[in-house]
């Protein structure tokens, strides 16, 4: 019996001792968490695959702004054989253009692809990282973003949102907007009820426009129906696409209120710190790829749409220097006064102005004169 029972005592103290050595070497990270989101072990290798349900503010069919998180979405899957996976849904389909951030901010979606100066109305400050009137344009921007400051500042300030923004796709100036009549001063503006957005949309304002702002997918009916007299929107190849050269026949620039658009995959924070650090990775270095790839790809398609306006029976103008000038000047205006009212807004147009100086150096002796 003593022999039996030591026996016993034997098997048993074996077995706890497999247990304990067992969890001794196990990853301390929790599975149900990390695998929830695609999650990662101590070692930081991923514990699952990616497959987020990501919203966008632009539909998938429109050029420039819808088709770049198609191309990103592709890249990844093959890039990473098939590990992380996106399942984009234009607007409307999980949730409203305008309302990208706020789903990923209560983690409705793990993340979502939009314009951040839709946010305008929550933190003012998410215009400077979206588009600023006579801003910076593609190339100046990129710089700031990704080597003066730009990425640290614009994560700040989502940080209230609880999310990670991704700089992952820029294009060119937008035009100045759709109009029906020409624009030959400012008294033009006085009354005229426009779809604007942005800062540019409080300069309107305060120059006697009435301004509203609707989703890119609704303009062509405000404008078929008078709801609207005129509307800016994007560039070019997008407006042609979204039909508005069929309402209105003069198409203005110089894009004075958006010189470079910039777009942001924005990733909730507690799904972000629960990925790898190859998943992170992969992902930024795929954006990053991804605004080299939206800019290029839209620079090279709007000469030829403004060289077919003829045909349309659209007229492309030039806004008066005149008209330029005090535009330029009530956004100073704006600029202050947005910044006085709001620290985080300071901070970052700040930052902004300081590498604009310092760049000029470099731009207006380096390049030559755009009319050489």
């Amino acid at each position: 019996m003593v022999s039996n029972r030591a026996g016993l005592i034997a098997i048993i103290a074996a077995f706890l001792f497999g247990v304990l050595a067992s969890l001794a070497i196990r990853p301390t990270s929790s599975p149900m968490g990390e695998e929830a989101f695609g999650g990662r072990g101590t070692t930081g290798t991923p514990t699952s695959d990616i497959n987020w349900r990501v919203p966008l503010a632009f539909a998938t069919s429109i050029p420039g702004l819808g088709d770049n998180p198609v191309w990103l979405r592709d890249a990844l899957d093959e890039a990473s054989g098939g590990s992380i996976r996106f399942k984009l849904f234009d607007p409307g389909e999980v949730v409203p253009a305008f309302s990208v951030s706020d789903a990923v901010r209560d983690n409705k979606v793990p993340a979502g692809y939009t314009w951040l100066g839709y946010d305008q109305g929550k933190t003012s400050a998410s215009t400077l990282v979206a588009a600023v009137p006579f801003g910076m344009e593609p190339v100046e921007f990129s710089a700031w973003w990704f080597e003066a400051g730009g990425r640290e500042l614009g994560e700040a300030l989502y940080e209230q949102y609880h999310a990670k923004p991704i700089f992952c796709g820029i294009i060119g100036p937008e035009t100045a907007g759709w109009f029906r009549e020409k624009i030959e001063s400012l008294d033009d503006l006085e009354g005229m009820k426009i779809r604007f957005a942005g800062i540019g949309g409080k300069v309107m304002e305060r120059l006697g426009a009435s301004v509203t702002m609707i989703p890119g997918g609704e303009i062509y009916q405000a404008l078929e129906k008078g709801a609207i007299d005129a509307s800016e929107f994007s560039l070019p190849v997008v407006d042609q696409a979204l039909g508005f050269n069929r309402i209105a026949s003069f198409n203005y620039f110089p894009g004075w209120h958006q010189p470079a658009t910039a777009s942001h995959l924005l990733v909730n924070l507690d799904v972000w710190a629960n990925l790898s650090q190859q998943q992170q990775r992969l992902i930024e270095v795929t954006c990053t790829a991804a605004v080299t790839r939206n800019l290029a790809k839209t620079e090279s398609q709007q000469g030829a749409v403004i060289n077919g306006f003829a045909d349309l029976g659209v007229s492309a103008q030039v806004l008066p220097e005149a008209v330029l000038r005090a535009l330029q000047k009530v956004t100073q205006e704006v600029l202050e006064e947005e910044a006085a009212k709001d620290e985080m807004f300071r901070k970052i147009l700040e930052s902004q102005q300081k590498f604009r100086r310092e760049y000029a150096a470099w731009k207006t002796r380096a390049y030559l004169p755009r009319d050489f």
